[in-house]
């Protein structure tokens, strides 16, 4: 599993990629988590707002940091 956490890298962004370290310990998931904080890179993806949250390259949240609980409901929904 591939992980994208999609940013300029500031506090919010820190702070999802972290949500999603502790979401992945708590499902027992391995995944390689990549910061891409490149614009263009970002666009590329269709993201306006930031954070965004990219699993196995498919969107699956923009805009918000996600908790903890929230990203582990995204994990096991996720093949």
């Amino acid at each position: 599993m591939i992980i994208k956490i999609l940013g300029s890298g500031c506090k919010k962004c820190i702070t999802l990629k972290e949500n999603t370290e502790i979401a992945l310990k708590e499902t027992g998931k391995e995944a390689e988590i990549i910061k891409v904080m490149d614009f263009k890179d970002i666009m590329a993806y269709g993201v306006m707002t930031t954070p965004a949250l990219v699993i196995n390259e498919k969107v699956v949240s923009f805009g918000k940091v996600l908790k903890p609980k929230e990203i582990i409901k995204i994990l096991e929904s996720s093949k």
